[in-house]
C-alpha cells in the first residue's frame, strides 16, 4: 500500500515513515509546500494533517489526486498515535 502524508511536523518525519514501514507501506511525506507537491502520483491513500497545513497545502493535495480512486483521510492532530489510528483502518 502506498500512503502519500501531507503537513505535519518536520521533526516526526522519521517517525512517521517507520510507523508506515511497520504496516507494510510504501510512505512520501510532505511536512512542507515544496514546489507545489508535485510527484504525488497515485497513492492508495492521502494522508492530510490540516493543523500544520495552508489552505493552499490542502487545495494543491487534493488537485494532485483528483483523478485517481485515492482514499483520503483528514486529521487535525498531527501526532504518531493519529497516524496509526488512520493507518489500523486502511492497511490494519
Amino acid at each position: 500500500m502506498s500512503v502519500v502524508i501531507v503537513g505535519g511536523n518536520e521533526c516526526m518525519v522519521r517517525e512517521y515513515m517507520e510507523l508506515c514501514k511497520s504496516y507494510d507501506c510504501k510512505a512520501k511525506i510532505y511536512p512542507k509546500m515544496c514546489r507545489g507537491l508535485q510527484n504525488l502520483g497515485n497513492p492508495d491513500l492521502l494522508v492530510l494533517f490540516t493543523n500544520t497545513m495552508s489552505h493552499k497545502m490542502v487545495k494543491c493535495a487534493l488537485d494532485g489526486t483528483k483523478n485517481c480512486r485515492t482514499a483520503v483521510e483528514r486529521s487535525h492532530s498531527s501526532s504518531k498515535a493519529a497516524l496509526k489510528n488512520i493507518l489500523d483502518r486502511y492497511a490494519g
